[in-house]
């Protein structure tokens, strides 16, 4: 007889299984980096489709305006937030693994078809289906992570992979720089954008292939009725592991056995009473991190050109976009795995905490003419070195906080909400920049931005929860359990 078939069998319509345990008990193997390389890439192609639609080098050819190249930016992050909530709905009822293939297929299609663009009509269209496919990955990808790797690495793994988008836009600003190069203008203009547009969907293909081995959730399988290929996946799993070399796996911890019941839908009303009846303090928490982050975020990432020109005379700001980007992507993997060691809350109220500090010291050296281009620049990545570890758990953040049933809903509702929210930054702070003939209004937006992230940390700080190295299941009961075997999160949350 099988581990699987001694430790989990039937009990009416009900089943008890050592699932979740057997896959936190799991040391950190080759098959955890093969999801990593697999299921991270989706935010290095976020940041380089953004850094190549933020570039403008199709405007020319295509006869568009200052207004329409925004809303050609505009119409990608409606499309995100659209997939995300489409997606998300999708990957809670039909599976992680169905749409972390097919999202990623739906970006291929719109990035990809977007290059042959004779005319702007055509490519709004088709970076709106780009922003489907991405917005989608998001919340199917940080599901699957969350819910494949060892509950030890979770925290630091889903943060380093969300600052990859950082690498993505380091990417497409260095791709940039030989597209668009204006000393070869017919090429710029004619082909270099296109080819930028493509390069996305050559990436994908490359990802897609890495993607056929990465197993569906066994904790999607176990809480929709599925225990049977639950159990069957985690077995592969671990003779991946075993053929790897690793032949004595840890002993499984009986007591970590759960109890489930296969739910077929959740609705719409128990969703709501899940947010803000069963764990309003997680709500809030989740909602204040999105906002606040997705806020400063585009304040600063959507205005940084213009306060350089501005205020700098810099005329060639794509120069200083890279090593802010590289403050981006350092933090997260530097500071990631505090948050698996020292906790969440610490670390989220630390990050948060000291990006607003830097982001308030240099509003009062910019406000009285202290910096300089390279100085304000070294400011901006000082700030994000920390602000880019503290944004990307966000996402951890709303994955650990809720139900399994409803965890990649979750994520699409509270990015949603942080997406809408951030929108009005980057026109708050335009016309704060105005002609850059006053420095006042812009430093008071910065003090907000600085006061938005410092509240944001306080917030998490008090009544965030303490999710590190523990299951997901001991954080968030599923909704399928069976029994009144609450957890202490339950009560007090």
């Amino acid at each position: 007889m099988s581990r699987a078939e001694a430790t989990d069998g039937s009990m009416g319509d009900s089943v008890k299984s050592l699932v979740p345990a057997r896959m936190d008990r799991l040391p950190w193997t080759r098959f955890h980096w093969s999801i990593v390389v697999g299921l991270g890439t989706a935010w290095i192609l976020d940041g380089l489709e953004i850094q190549m639609v933020s570039a403008n080098g199709y405007a020319k050819m295509l006869d568009m305006s200052s207004t329409e190249v925004g809303f050609t930016g505009t119409v990608y992050l409606v499309g995100q937030v659209v997939g995300a909530l489409v997606f998300g709905r999708l990957a809670d009822k039909l599976g992680r693994r169905k749409f972390f293939i097919i999202t990623l297929l739906v970006y291929l299609i719109g990035s990809g078809i977007a290059g042959f663009a004779p005319n702007m009509q055509f490519l709004w269209v088709f970076r709106f289906i780009a922003g489907l496919g991405i917005g989608g990955e998001y919340t199917a990808i940080n599901s699957a992570i969350d819910e494949l790797i060892p509950s030890h690495y979770r925290g630091r793994v889903d943060i380093a992979i969300n600052g990859t988008y950082w690498g993505g836009a380091a990417l497409g600003a260095v791709a940039n720089f030989f597209l668009l190069n204006p000393s070869h203008p017919d090429f710029s203009e004619n082909w270099g954008w296109r080819i930028g547009f493509f390069l996305g969907p050559v990436l994908g293909l490359i990802i897609i292939y890495l993607r056929r081995h990465i197993p569906e959730s066994p904790r999607w399988q176990l809480t929709h009725g599925q225990a049977d290929a639950a159990n069957k996946t985690v077995d592969e799993i671990e003779q991946r592991i075993h053929d790897e070399g690793v032949t004595d796996l840890p002993p499984v911890d009986e007591s970590k056995a759960i109890e489930v019941r296969s739910i077929e839908n959740v609705g719409a009303r128990q969703i709501l009473g899940v947010f803000f009846k069963k764990y309003p303090k997680r709500a809030a928490t989740t909602i204040v991190m999105f906002v606040t982050q997705s806020f400063l975020y585009n304040a600063i990432f959507f205005s940084y050109a213009l306060v350089l020109e501005n205020f700098y005379d810099v005329k060639n700001t794509a120069i200083y976009f890279i090593p802010f980007a590289i403050g981006n992507l350092i933090g997260p993997l530097v500071l990631g795995h505090l948050f698996d060691t020292w906790g969440r809350r610490k670390m989220i109220f630390l990050t948060y905490g000291l990006a607003g500090v830097v982001l308030a010291v240099s509003a009062i050296l910019f406000n009285i003419g202290a910096l300089t281009a390279v100085t304000q620049t070294i400011f901006w990545c000082v700030a994000f070195f920390f602000a880019s570890a503290g944004a990307s758990s966000a996402y951890l953040v709303a994955s650990e906080s809720f139900p399994v049933e409803l965890r990649s809903q979750a994520i699409s509702y509270f990015f949603a909400i942080g997406q809408i929210a951030g929108a009005l930054a980057p026109v708050l702070y335009g016309s704060l920049i105005g002609d850059g003939s006053d420095r006042f209004p812009l430093t008071i937006g910065y003090f907000i931005g600085a006061a938005l992230m410092i509240g944001g940390g306080i917030t998490a700080f008090l009544i965030g929860v303490d999710a590190e190295r523990k299951s997901l299941e001991d954080i968030t009961e599923p909704l399928s359990v069976v029994g009144a075997s609450a957890t202490k999160e339950r009560k007090a949350n």
